[in-house]
């Protein structure tokens, strides 16, 4: 398959000019100024007239599929991916799950029996680990080798997926001597499960004490306490979904002091607040997600951290639950509504209007925020997250100009396997028009065209470049 994309305006994030790409089987074979003499040979010529030609939408955070609070996520790796690709997002990087006392080896082989002959666009693992005696610490030598070179530990779910310091340390040490990275969720669990504990005995069930038990401080402890074990550890150290100003001044401080830490913010904390659990009749669970939503000022201070560097990375934390039957395991109390929203369609779509469209980024730290960044990060570039000559041909041809209500009533921005939008109402300007994946059109101007195909991606480690 052949395809030329004609009168673009490219953007990568670093570059920004017009040209055509010629696209051969599943890779760019040429990028210039006018290729029209190879369009005879072309069996699809996209003309992107007006439109920007930008790499795929990369999301590091996603959990399909995934075991929670006596549920499961309701996105698998069908609808999941598929909802993805409507959004232009032609990669993600999921979260394996280790069962406690099993190997993590198991919980891969698991996570690829549910992707495989599903995924419509690319994916990978990071993988979760609860556990990691001594006796199992070659697990993550051998996970690495297969390709997944990055790790996810919880601070945070005590009893769960919590983990203490000797833990995560011994697992720091280990991912920086194999040239891994850690991803860290970062949260006081054993101290905010002592002020749910508060709550519920004064009789606080609500979903809006979701957000009332989880202070911002205990992020913040969090982050520190994640950094400076780190620190010791030297491992390079990835926050995921920081969400609020105290948390981020504490990897500011850290990069001030030439530490490797990065972190990534997701769209519900850049567009949503904690205001959403005061709505009535229940309704506030479907925005019960960890970290919680925060008060709406911390929204400046983490578009600022995006603008200026201090956060590298934008993901969605897509972990869909439908009000109906999963959130509402919780009416009796907070403690027992699943958390986790949907956003894995919408990233691209918000990211290009409350960034580009509103003045907070440039075009080309948009393409780095969305794509570039998470690229470079977890060891697929420069395969995947550009435009050049040799990667992978994912690339969006993007509308800059029209405008969507993102809704569930809309076939044109909600195809997650879930009965409510965290989105709903929201206007935005900016659409994914045409998708394409290894040079596949999966999207066509709202439609897919293609289903499945989607393949593992095997991840270089840190600092290598992935071909």
């Amino acid at each position: 398959m052949s395809v030329l994309i004609k009168n673009g305006r490219i953007v990568t994030a670093v570059d920004d000019y017009f040209g055509d790409v010629w696209i051969e089987g599943e890779t760019i074979a040429k990028i210039g100024a006018d290729l029209s003499d190879l369009e005879p040979r072309a069996d699809r010529v996209i003309d992107a007239s007006g439109k920007l030609v930008i790499p795929g939408g990369i999301d590091a955070h996603t959990h399909l599929d995934m075991p929670f609070g006596g549920t499961t996520s309701a996105d698998d790796f069908d609808s999941g991916t598929k909802a993805a690709a409507h959004g232009g997002t032609t990669s993600i990087i999921d979260f394996a799950i280790q069962n406690k006392g099993e190997s993590t080896l198991k919980g891969l082989d698991v996570w690829h029996e549910k992707a495989a002959g599903k995924a419509t666009i690319d994916y990978s693992f990071h993988m979760i680990v609860t556990d990691m005696p001594l006796d199992r610490m070659g697990e993550m030598e051998r996970l690495a080798e297969e390709g997944v070179t990055s790790y996810k530990l919880f601070m945070a779910y005590p009893g769960v997926l919590y983990v203490d310091d000797g833990t995560l340390y011994r697992a720091f040490r280990q991912a920086g001597l194999n040239g891994t990275r850690i991803c860290m969720h970062a949260e006081n669990g054993i101290v905010i499960d002592e002020i749910i504990r508060e709550a519920v005995a004064d009789g606080k069930f609500e979903p809006k004490w979701h957000a009332g038990t989880r202070p911002t401080r205990m992020e913040a402890e969090g982050v520190h306490r994640s950094i400076a074990i780190a620190e010791v550890a030297d491992v390079p150290l990835y926050i995921v979904h920081l969400s609020c100003s105290d948390a981020l001044d504490e990897v500011k401080r850290a990069r001030m002091r030439g530490i490797d830490v990065m972190a990534e913010t997701c769209p519900q904390y850049l567009f949503l607040d904690q205001s959403y659990y005061e709505k009535p009749d229940f309704e506030g669970a479907k925005w019960v997600m960890t970290p919680a939503l925060r008060e709406k000022w911390n929204q400046d201070v983490l578009w600022e951290g995006l603008k200026y560097g201090h956060l590298a990375n934008v993901a969605t934390d897509h972990c869909p639950f439908c009000f109906k039957g999963q959130k509402e395991l919780g009416r009796e109390s907070f403690t027992q509504i699943p958390n986790g929203a949907p956003g894995v369609e919408n990233r691209m779509s918000l990211m290009f209007h409350g960034g580009v469209v509103q003045g907070r980024l440039s075009l080309n730290r948009f393409v780095e925020l969305t794509s570039t960044a998470a690229a470079k990060t977890f060891g697929m570039f420069p395969k995947k997250g550009t435009i050049a000559v040799g990667s992978d041909a994912d690339i969006v041809v993007f509308d800059p100009d029209k405008k969507q209500t993102i809704s569930i009533d809309n076939p044109d921005t909600h195809h997650m396997r879930v009965d409510y939008s965290a989105y709903e109402g929201f206007e935005v300007q900016g659409w994914s028009e045409v998708v394409l994946s290894r040079g596949r059109v999966i999207v066509d101007k709202g439609s897919l065209t293609t289903e499945g195909g989607g393949e593992f991606i095997k991840r270089a480690r840190v600092g290598d470049l992935l071909r």
